[in-house]
Order: structure tokens, then sequence, then C-alpha cells
């Protein structure tokens, strides 16, 4: 775990979802060739010559972007689709209850952590990341989420960390990001003035209330 740029004050912790709230690297990258595998077909391209273009795209969007990653929507996006048939291949193609399952130890560090009002930013839609936090057992935890579909923008992104403070009623400078990637969940709240929390895996997010209690302390 990561600290960087922590407010003296916090009021909302703003988490990413998939592989934040849960390490299941399998399920991980289950997303990952389901949507490639999808694209690809809609291109007429074969598996490999789709990570072929992937990779392209990656190394041309970091020599751009000063050597940051692109998120996969906007790889995708940027072949020709849009964000609407994005969504719509993700709610088809994922199916969370099949690899998750409910996690104790999260919902009672979230519960440790209501003292703060708490989000979610997730390049997933809505509906899969309702169905994830329902799988997890801590749907009820969080005061608002915006998905994929909320803005048809996807992280990295400014636009849906201001819709996130919006939904919470927060300043972003009273505000803590939380994510497992530096370049989408990290990156951008930070230059908004927002605190940011690298995470490793879910085993960090259990040692939250342990790590805010003692910053808070410190401060």
């Amino acid at each position: 775990m990561t600290l960087y740029g922590m407010p003296k004050k916090i009021t909302a912790l703003v988490f990413d979802m998939d592989l934040t709230l849960y390490s299941n690297p399998v399920y991980g990258q289950v997303q990952i060739d389901n949507l490639i595998a999808i694209a690809g077909k809609q291109r007429g391209w074969s598996l490999e010559k789709t990570k072929q273009e992937i990779e392209k795209a990656q190394k041309g969007w970091a020599a751009a972007h000063n050597g940051t990653k692109p998120s996969l929507s906007n790889i995708i996006c940027s072949w020709g689709f849009t964000m609407e048939e994005n969504v719509r291949w993700r709610e088809n193609a994922y199916e969370p209850e099949k690899f998750l399952s409910r996690d104790e130890k999260l919902r009672n560090s979230l519960i440790s952590l209501q003292e703060f009002s708490l989000g979610i930013v997730t390049n997933n839609p809505v509906s899969i990341a309702k169905r994830t936090l329902a799988c997890l057992g801590v749907e009820d935890c969080f005061s608002a989420l915006v998905g994929l579909d909320t803005l048809m923008i996807a992280k990295p992104h400014k636009l849906p960390f201001i819709k996130i403070t919006e939904l919470l009623n927060k300043n972003p400078e009273n505000c803590v990001s939380i994510g497992d990637r530096y370049e989408i969940d990290l990156e951008i709240p930070l230059e908004m003035g927002m605190g940011g929390i690298l995470v490793k895996s879910v085993e960090d997010v259990y040692a939250l209330p342990r790590i805010l209690s003692a910053q808070m302390s410190y401060g």
C-alpha cells in the first residue's frame, strides 16, 4: 500500500472496484480476455492479432501521454467502437457470480470506515458493478456509484471523479481515491487535489481502517 498526497481532513473515500475490492486474478483476466475477444471478432481479427493491436495502442498512448497506460475501454473506442457498444459487451460477457463470493472481512472493513462517505468509480457498467458488490456482500456500504455508463466516459478521465464527488456532496480536496492502478485510479484524482492510495490487493483494503486511523491521528 502506498499513500499519496493525503488530505489533512478526509470526508470521503472513492474506491475502484475490480481487483481493488477483491483479489481474483482469474476473473480479472477473464474480463479482459472476453472483451478483447468480442472487440477482435467485430474487427474480423484473430485473438492474437487483437492482442498485438492492443499492445500497439498501449505503446502509442504511452508515447503521447508521458508513459501512462490507457484503459482497455479507451483502446477499444480508439478502434471506432462506441462506448455504448463497450457497455453492452461487458453486460453480456461478465458474470461475477461465477467467480466471487461474500467477503466478511471486506464488509467489516468497510463498515469500520462509515465515518467517511464511500463511493465507487469503475470502468464496468453500473449493472455489473451492482452485481459484483452484491456477490461480495457490500452493496449497502456505498453511498454513490459511477460506472462506465453513467457518463459514457472511462477512467482515466476527470469527469467520473468530478461526478462521484458531486454525488457524495464532498469537496475533492477532502476525498481519497483508492485503487490498484496508479495511472487509471490515482493520477487524475491527485491532479484534482484528492489524495490517493495504491493497493496491491484486497488485503490492503482490509487494513484501511487502521491505516487511516493512524494517518488522522498523526495529522
